[in-house]
């Protein structure tokens, strides 16, 4: 269960504990058309649930930071006196490393090894944030603001976890490694096991003094905004890469990437089918019988449909170059029109006449009129 103050993430993607990556991944999309500000202009509480979609989805959605969130309730920042990570006690250490070293790694097993130095740069993690766009502005492109909470550099201590004013040093017992050598006793006799060191958690540095904004972590959560561009003719399901706009780095590491995941609602006028659109157009049956123009909507105005006489029902016209922009590619889809050809339920009586009298030529049989 969540940690008490925090939010409960699965309760606000309404998911099960024990929900898959696939439901997680389906529930957020299903949300967030349903709370996207773009679905509920000038909803407050609709933008506040879709941040907190967003933000149950960041952790929920990465495997590491959900195991932290099931152990542990809180992900990153920890309050004071709780938790395994953000504050100085522990330096930052890494628990996934931990147990990895106390169970297997240091017997040549096949547990995860730290780095040789756990003070290198480390690059930050990347981020991924689902973006619902219309249909019409993804066949223009657009640009466009978007917050997204992340990890960035904390500006109190610049990234040391360390108070201003005070020193980072190295762990006396490790010297700086962040693993110590023991020997233990086992039932095949005396063995050397590589442990992560108990002083300093694996950071090979110990803060005594930790900053009181990061409580020694280096990085802080905020919530970060980020012009993004949206290129013409994307489509749901292609994902963008932002570079440098994820979480930050560790020890002057690079900052990670950020991934749109595209969403394209959908549109009251047309259909999409790849990089052709798809819409109807409803004729009456002389101009089916006859031929006419009719002017068709698109995105960039109206375009005159040529129907040839004898069109059927059903049939499908088309308008080169009038779909979506292709995106690996150069032109556009196209426009295909169903044609619908509508009929008079209860037609006047001059248009009666004249359908008789059409009946007439052609040989075939009608209701008569009730007069």
């Amino acid at each position: 269960m969540a940690a008490p103050g925090k939010k409960d993430y699965y309760e606000t993607l309404g998911v099960g504990r024990d929900a898959t990556a696939d439901e997680i991944k389906k529930a957020y999309r299903k949300l967030t058309r349903k709370y996207h500000p773009d679905a509920n202009p000038g909803d407050t509480a609709a933008e506040a649930k879709y941040k907190e979609i967003n933000e149950a989805n960041e952790v929920l959605s990465d495997p590491e930071k959900r195991a932290q969130y099931d152990q542990f309730g809180y992900v990153g920042d920890m309050p004071p006196g709780g938790g395994f990570e953000g504050f100085g006690g522990f330096g930052g250490a890494d628990f996934s490393d931990l147990f990895g070293d106390l169970f297997g790694g240091g017997f040549g097993g096949g547990g995860r090894r730290r780095s040789a130095n756990p003070n290198a740069p480390r690059r930050g993690s990347d981020l991924e944030y689902t973006m619902a766009v219309s249909l019409e502005d993804a066949y223009r492109g657009v640009s466009r603001k978007i917050e997204i909470p992340r990890l960035e550099t904390c500006p109190h201590c610049t990234g040391t976890g360390a108070e201003p004013g005070t020193t980072v040093e190295t762990c006396p017992t490790c010297n700086g490694g962040g693993q110590v050598q023991q020997v233990v006793n086992t039932p095949f006799g005396q063995m050397a096991q590589v442990t992560t060191c108990p002083q300093c958690r694996g950071a090979g540095k110990v803060i005594k003094t930790p900053c009181k904004e990061c409580r020694g972590q280096g990085r802080v959560r905020r919530q970060h905004t980020v012009e993004v561009k949206v290129p013409p003719g994307v489509d749901t399901g292609v994902r963008l890469r932002v570079s440098s706009q994820g979480e930050a780095g560790v020890n002057g590491g690079p900052a990670g990437d950020l991934f749109l995941l595209i969403e394209v609602l959908p549109d009251k006028r047309f259909q999409r089918r790849g990089d052709d659109l798809n819409t109807t157009v409803d004729i009456t049956y002389p101009q089916a019988a006859l031929g006419c123009e009719v002017r068709i909507p698109t995105f960039d105005g109206t375009e005159t449909l040529d129907v040839p006489a004898g069109t059927q029902p059903g049939s499908k016209l088309r308008i080169k170059g009038r779909g979506m922009p292709r995106l690996r590619g150069k032109g556009n889809g196209d426009m295909n029109i169903l044609v619908r050809v509508s009929i008079s339920k209860n037609p006047t009586k001059k248009e009666r006449e004249l359908l008789e009298q059409a009946a007439h030529e052609l040989g075939v049989s009608v209701k008569k009129s009730r007069k």
